[in-house]
């Protein structure tokens, strides 16, 4: 556990930075990147109106039918975009809310409470707002349009104006604008739905059950969900109800859980058997076997993120945000009580909900229910909250026609423009803040979920760095593992870099790939005997092609230890049992492979390159310090 000589001449360089990619993070990052995408097709719309109004409306306007015999169905061009590949951006949104809910931050259910609260709250006081404006006039029946955020704007305004290191803001109002979608889309069925036919939506209603007795059952096959969701689509659209439910009821459906290290080895066996028998059947074997090992939610995510992403609302855009726009018109619309009752709704009443029901739900629970991140964020991102898009504008095409629609759409584009500055200006004025004042501000006092279940003992882990520190960042590791060899000059720059970082490694060899991961395993442990075990380590890692039985003895020689004994103790496999506590931890953890790091307890998801990594530590420093702050204020008052 001690120093190895010339850790202080450790690299400051890094040679490698990965990108772990997992299925959050890449959640953020095509949200963020279609923003772009939403915003060229907006202005797209915005400018093919103004230039030929009659063909913007003539193309969206034409008729499309899908027949089976005398049963179809048939709606306009914007219709079918509306209902039909809208479906597919709820069913994303759902997959998303079902992964938080199994994985995420709500897989602590107490943690579900307060943003679903913060999010009513940006709901509520923006219709409120809505309907003081339109109250006793035909456009209230519009209040709908003033309460749902867009997640791909909310997410890329973050990323273009908010700090870097609070990831856990994004986070947290990604899960509120999930509580917007979920509300959103009840009240588009059960408000602006026309007249429901019961035996159709009794219809619907059947498969649904049809859809949960085969999920029971483990039923694996695409197909017939595919198949299941299609007639239900069919029999809801036929219902009257708006049809995009049945996107969001199939992804709240669809089941997230981490690679099973048992999944995983037996997708090794698999492919081991195809290696040496590279036949069609064992293929199609092995590839059934690699998909069986990650969940249904993340492959559909995969497969359908990114072309609702960057096609289906983009498109949505085009279709559907088209105003002209003239002196005259604008004059107008600015004066209408239904462009200022959603542009003041969601530009003043979205931050004020959120930021006013999670201060007001953090008080009554006597801090039992607090953000997870500091006030000055959530008001930056309640802020960005106020651009209301996608949903807004397809409650607008139901709920209002003619020029109503057009005010309402001027509306929506005008909040977002201004909900964009006002959340920068918050973001803008919190950077310029002291060092400590701006940790506070924007990282705050929550404590953070812990997925580490055996917590870190300075008297029994191998710990590299001050035994009391408010960062400890854990590996689990194989010395056999490249991508471990690749991150281990990543580790050395992070701790010359943090002086108050200590640093625990334990063991994970993955033998079904690694064949020499638990000899080197058992070798670091007869080291570690002999006070030796991060000289050991190291060399480990630095030869990592080299890691047979005279290869461990040989390094043993090199760095003095008693040979013989080192011999015997490797022989005797002495540190066997000791991986073994290490192995048991990792799957209680539910870590199945290397490198896996786990920052104050909470596991490190992305990439693992210095820049991250670091960005990691800080935020973890942050909180560390705020509520060591907290805690001792507390104490005072006490003490009085």
């Amino acid at each position: 556990m001690t120093q190895p000589a010339g850790a202080g001449r450790w690299t400051r360089r890094t040679h490698w930075a990965p990108g772990w990619d997992t299925p959050f993070r890449r959640f953020l990052r095509t949200e963020t990147g279609s923003a772009a995408i939403l915003l060229t097709a907006t202005l797209a719309a915005l400018a093919w109106v103004n230039l030929d109004p009659t063909g913007y409306a003539s193309v969206w306007a034409t008729e499309l039918s899908i027949r089976v015999g005398d049963s179809g169905v048939s709606q306009s061009l914007r219709g079918w975009i509306n209902t039909a590949l809208m479906t597919f951006f709820f069913f994303v949104v759902g997959l998303e809310a079902r992964r938080e809910f199994d994985m995420g931050e709500l897989r602590e259910r107490r943690r579900l409470a307060l943003p679903v609260l913060a999010g009513t709250g940006g709901m509520l006081i923006p219709i409120a707002i809505y309907v003081g404006f339109n109250a006793g006039e035909p456009a209230a029946t519009g209040w709908g349009i003033a309460m749902s955020t867009d997640t791909a704007f909310l997410l890329g305004v973050l990323a273009l104006v908010g700090p870097r290191f609070p990831a856990r803001l994004r986070a947290f109002m990604l899960t509120i604008t999930v509580v917007d979608d979920l509300i959103a889309l009840a009240v588009i069925a059960i408000v602006y739905s026309g007249h429901v036919a019961v035996p159709a939506l009794l219809v619907a209603l059947a498969v649904f059950g049809v859809v949960l007795a085969i999920r029971a059952s483990r039923v694996r096959y695409g197909f017939v969900y595919a198949l299941l969701g299609a007639v239900a689509w069919v029999a809801v659209f036929k219902s009257g109800v708006e049809p995009v439910v049945v996107g969001l009821v199939m992804g709240l459906l669809t089941y997230a859980y981490p690679a099973a290290r048992g999944d995983l080895e037996r997708a090794t066996d698999l492919f081991r058997l195809f290696r040496e028998q590279p036949t069609p059947e064992l293929a199609r074997t092995a590839r059934a076997g690699v998909a069986r090992a990650i969940s249904p939610n993340e492959r559909l995510q995969q497969t359908y993120h990114p072309w609702t992403s960057y096609l289906i609302v983009p498109l949505f855009a085009l279709s559907n945000a088209g105003v002209a726009i003239s002196g005259e018109f604008l004059a107008r619309a600015f004066t209408s009580p239904i462009t200022l009752g959603i542009l003041l709704g969601y530009v003043l009443g979205k931050p004020l909900g959120i930021l006013g029901l999670t201060w007001i739900s953090t008080r009554l629970s006597g801090g039992r229910l607090r953000p997870p991140v500091g006030w000055a964020a959530i008001g930056g991102g309640g802020a960005a909250a106020g651009i209301g898009f996608t949903v807004a504008l397809l409650i607008a095409t139901l709920a209002l026609t003619g020029e109503q629609l057009e005010e309402a759409k001027v509306g929506v584009l005008s909040a977002a423009l201004c909900a964009s500055i006002v959340s920068w200006t918050v973001f803008r004025i919190v950077g310029r803040l002291p060092g400590p004042v701006r940790a506070r501000a924007l990282v705050g006092t929550a404590e953070t979920i812990v997925d580490l279940v055996a917590s870190v003992d300075p008297d029994r882990d191998h710990v590299r760095g001050p035994r009391e520190s408010p960062v400890t960042v854990v590996e689990y590791g194989d010395f056999e593992c490249p991508y471990c060899g690749q991150a281990e000059p990543v580790v050395r720059e992070l701790l010359a870099g943090f002086g108050d970082v200590r640093y625990v490694w334990r063991h994970l060899p993955l033998t079904d790939v690694h064949p020499h991961a638990q000899l080197a395993a058992e070798a670091a442990e007869a080291a570690a005997l002999q006070g030796a075990f991060w000289e050991m380590h190291d060399l480990l890692l630095d030869h990592q092609n080299e890691l047979r039985s005279a290869d461990l003895t040989g390094y043993a020689g090199r760095l003095g230890l008693d040979v013989d004994r080192f011999r015997d103790d490797l022989e005797r496999r002495v540190g066997a049992a000791r991986v073994a506590e290490d192995v048991d931890s990792a799957d209680l953890s539910g870590v199945s492979g290397t490198p896996t790091f786990f920052v104050n307890g909470r596991r490190h998801h992305g990439a693992y390159d210095i820049t991250t990594l670091s960005t990691t530590v800080r935020a973890a420093k942050a909180r560390a310090l705020a509520e060591a702050e907290r805690s001792a204020g507390s104490g005072a008052r006490r003490g009085r």
